[in-house]
């Protein structure tokens, strides 16, 4: 179920608060099992099918790792490690890779077309993170519901954050309701809820509205300038608040169950540089990429040309995590070559002005977006023939939506140091009632988008 659904904020969260409550106050070591348990409930609510693959792939890591802490055989972590990437392959990749096969004279494999399972990316790479550090020795074997928990917590299984294993672990054994402060962060935890909701359904979904007839019209054919400008800078804006707007909810959802998550988001596009963007975007799949990619593949240790690609091949994975599609690992690819280009600029000791900075970085995180959301390379043809004025200049660019919000991602705070300023006050739940109603109220009357990042 959707997080902005009616299934979801009217039904499912009320009642399992309700009983996370009861269980806490009175039973308190029912805890964990029963956040499990609502935990495959949410996930399976998409499809009870793959309920089997997720149990699945927690028992058998857990039993991995439990192996390994026996006889310390560090094979079989790369072997799991391997086999949880393999399955995430034949799930996510096999057509991909079958299509590209059948590019080749002479070759026609079949497509499987299997059904993506929610989440697969997200889970599988918390048990790459937890397995790699358990072979590090910079964790210890946990019981099988705690790990459980860990990879399928419902607020952060389908679309992040990427937790690690130490950021949540120690959480999973407080009384959270017992706590000085258990009211303050609950009502903190609705606070993010209810931004989080507005930023996907008063902004994201609006700016939708100028996305798709653009995008779909550059499949067909060429596009104007004013629609591909319009188009383009909608979905830099879209896919910002939609999935920022979602980990927001997944924050304040996990808040209210007790569980402080990572933040995933800090105003990326007042960025001054594309490495600054990273620092700012998607935070914890940038680290997840840094720590368990990049310093893999040699980092920063073994010179500049090492570094230069381990940092494209990095960025290129990290475009194909995100879609089996060949416009995906173009968009990895740019920033590969744009990061590159960066660490080039800043060991020449070159200086840059903080405003050409910020320009440049927001025009590069722009213009690489139309790879991302194109659904071929001549649909983000079209698109870059209008952005860069080879076609007809087009009327009736719809500049409101987009301004609005441009001031909101690059002046306002964070939506958690917004929920973290204001002290608790009656007016304030009142005001807050009422936002929640007037979203309950857009969502039955609009059309209700799925967060973009579901997809991946």
């Amino acid at each position: 179920m959707l997080f902005n659904s009616y299934a979801f904020l009217i039904v499912f969260l009320p009642a399992a608060l309700a009983l996370h409550a009861l269980v806490e106050r009175f039973q308190p070591a029912g805890r964990l099992p029963l956040l499990l348990v609502l935990s495959i409930v949410f996930y399976g609510y998409w499809d009870w099918r793959f309920i089997p693959l997720i149990i699945l792939s927690i028992v058998i890591n857990w039993s991995v790792a439990m192996l390994f802490a026996s006889t310390r055989r560090e094979s079989l972590i790369v072997i799991a490690i391997i086999a949880n990437l393999f399955v995430l392959a034949i799930f996510k990749y096999a057509d991909f890779f079958a299509g590209l096969a059948n590019m080749l004279p002479g070759v026609s494999l079949p497509k499987l077309s299997l059904a993506l399972p929610l989440g697969i990316s997200f889970f599988t790479f918390h048990h790459v993170m937890y397995l790699t550090d358990l072979k590090a020795g910079r964790t210890k074997p946990f019981d099988l519901l705690r790990y459980g928990l860990y990879i399928a917590f419902f607020p952060q299984v389908l679309a992040g954050p990427l937790v690690r294993w130490s950021e949540i672990m120690h959480q999973f054994d407080e009384r959270p309701y017992q706590r000085s402060d258990a009211a303050e962060r609950f009502a903190r935890g609705i606070m993010l809820l209810i931004v989080g909701l507005a930023k996907k359904v008063l902004i994201g979904d609006q700016l939708a509205a100028n996305v798709n007839p653009v995008f779909a019209a550059a499949e067909l054919g060429a596009v104007t300038v004013v629609q591909a400008w319009q188009g383009t800078l909608s979905f830099a804006f879209q896919i910002y608040f939609d999935f920022s707007g979602y980990t927001d909810m997944a924050l304040g959802i996990a808040l209210m169950f007790g569980i402080v998550l990572p933040q995933n988001f800090d105003r990326p596009y007042r960025a001054l540089s594309l490495q600054d963007f990273w620092r700012r975007w998607h935070m914890t799949l940038s680290r997840f990429l840094r720590d368990y990619l990049y310093i893999a593949l040699g980092g920063n240790r073994h010179g500049l040309a090492v570094q230069l690609l381990a940092l494209f091949a990095t960025m290129t994975l990290g475009g194909l995590w995100h879609g089996a599609g060949l416009t995906f690992v173009a968009w990895g690819v740019a920033h590969g070559v744009g990061l590159g280009a960066g660490l080039l600029w800043r060991r020449a000791g070159w200086p840059m002005h903080p405003v050409i900075g910020w320009f440049l970085t927001f025009l590069f995180v722009v213009l690489a977006w139309v790879l991302f959301r194109a659904e071929s390379f001549q649909g983000a043809l079209n698109i870059y023939e209008g952005l860069f004025g080879l076609s007809q200049l087009g009327t009736g660019f719809k500049w409101r939506t987009i301004a609005w919000a441009a001031a909101f991602a690059m002046i306002g705070p964070t939506a958690w140091v917004l929920v973290h300023k204001p002290q608790p006050h009656p007016l304030l739940a009142v005001a807050l009632a009422v936002i929640f109603i007037v979203l309950l109220l857009k969502i039955g009357d609009s059309e209700s988008y799925e967060f973009i990042y579901f997809q991946f």
